[in-house]
Formats: structure tokens, sequence, C-alpha cells
């Protein structure tokens, strides 16, 4: 029996129109009205459809209900797109459903995106989601990152390095800073406790190259409710020393 409360619908039972104004709600309360033009929301609408329809059959996402999928995937995604450089090569570690890559690939065509899990199937949705979309410059890997780091085409290429809550930031520093060239960014996309994870993480961020540059918080505003975030910015400031990363047991067990 459907519920006839208008939040409790599936995005799947709804139409372009309603879910068009609720989007452009919520982006316009975050500051991000400039990405909810027509043809990013029509594919916001096409992924949402996408990601509800395939997590019946896959663990893609706990969070169904629109609004909240709006605010805490789409919104949450795009408020590292003011930090990544014009035409930059991202590789977005430990992607799982596709956040923040497919956001960013909908709204920053000019980034070359490179989504990389450690799941093959989630890899699969990702990168045939992003074929659905039309966005050419976004491919996709599935790979272990403290392997795939290793590799000569990956290893200290790209311009900048993203990640969503992954693991703790002394975790996520060792995974990721190996994929980014001297002088570009990895930013760890982490909730209000992001701080104590700083003071765990910056002897490390230093052995592995990096400098903390910037903290940035940011704020998720829905229906007078707010949650804080944090966007840790860190500089590739010198290269990474050759016996990092390690093998993930070791950088879990004993983090730099």
């Amino acid at each position: 029996m459907k519920s006839s409360t208008y939040f409790q619908r599936s995005f799947l039972n709804m139409n372009y129109e309603e879910f068009s104004d609720i989007f452009s709600t919520v982006m316009a309360d975050n500051g991000l009205l400039h990405f909810a033009g027509e043809a990013e929301s029509r594919m916001f609408y096409q992924l949402t459809e996408r990601m509800l329809q395939v997590n019946r059959s896959m663990n893609l996402t706990a969070i169904k209900e629109e609004r909240a999928v709006i605010l805490r995937h789409y919104a949450d995604s795009l408020t590292v797109a003011a930090f990544l450089p014009q035409n930059a090569s991202v590789i977005d570690v430990g992607c799982g459903a596709g956040f923040p890559c497919l956001p960013l690939a909908i709204c920053r065509p000019d980034l070359a995106i490179t989504a990389l899990d450690s799941t093959e199937k989630r890899i699969r949705y990702v990168i045939e989601t992003a074929t659905l979309l039309q966005r050419e410059r976004f491919s996709a890997i599935a790979a272990r990152a403290e392997e795939l780091a290793r590799t000569p085409g990956c290893r200290e290429h790209f311009d900048c390095c993203t990640a969503r809550a992954v693991a703790s930031l002394p975790v996520l520093s060792e995974l990721c800073l190996p994929f980014v060239r001297v002088g570009g960014a990895f930013i760890a996309m982490k909730a209000a406790r992001g701080e104590e994870e700083l003071q765990a993480a910056e002897k490390g961020i230093q052995k592995l190259g990096g400098e903390v540059v910037a903290v940035h918080h940011v704020t998720l505003r829905d229906k007078g409710e707010e949650d804080t975030r944090m966007l840790i910015e860190i500089k590739k400031a010198r290269a990474t020393p050759p016996e990092f990363p390690r093998p993930f047991g070791k950088i879990s067990k004993k983090p730099l």
C-alpha cells in the first residue's frame, strides 16, 4: 500500500517536474543553484531512477527518501566542486555508488574523472551509469587503491584525488596521496569530527609528501536543520617515498 505522504514516495513514482522542484530548492538552500540547470536536473533525475532501481538487487545506498538523496548524496558530493581546478584530472578513491564522482561528472564536465573501487559490481554500475548520462571524460577501475597506486600509469598521475568518508584520515592519506602529482591536491570529505582525525594524520601526511593547506567547513542545510561537514585540503608538496603505500593490513593496523 502506497503512502499518500509526498516525501515518502519513491523517485521511481515521481515525475520530473516534482523532482526538479525539490532538486532546485535543495541546491539553492546550499549555495549550489548554479548546478541546478535544466540539463543537470534531468541527468540527476536519470541518475536517481537508475540508482534506486539497481539498489533493489545491489546494496548501493541506505538513503532512499528523495529529498535526503538530493541533500546527502548530491549536494554533499558537489561541495568539493569549487576546489577542483578547471580541466583537472581527478581520481575518486572508494567511489562506492558513485559519490562524489557521478555528481561531479554531471556538473563539471570539464573534469577528467577516474572512479576507483575494489568492488567490481559497483564499478560496473558506475561506468554503465556514466555511459547512460553520456559523460565522455569518465573512466572507472576495479582495483585496490594500495595496489593501483604502485602502477606507473596511476602513481603521481592525477591533479586531484577525492575520497568521501571511506576510512579514517590516517588510512585515507596513505591510500590517496600516492595518486596525486606533485603540486596537486588530495581533498578528504569528512564529517564534523574530521579535525580529530586530522590531528592523528598530520605526521603521516608529511611522510607521504603532503601538507595540509586548508580545512573548509561546509554546512548542509535543509528545512531549518544543519549538518556540518569538512573538506580537508592537502597539497602534494613532495613525491611520495617508494615504500608507500604499504599493504592494506599494515596501513589499517599501524597507520603512519
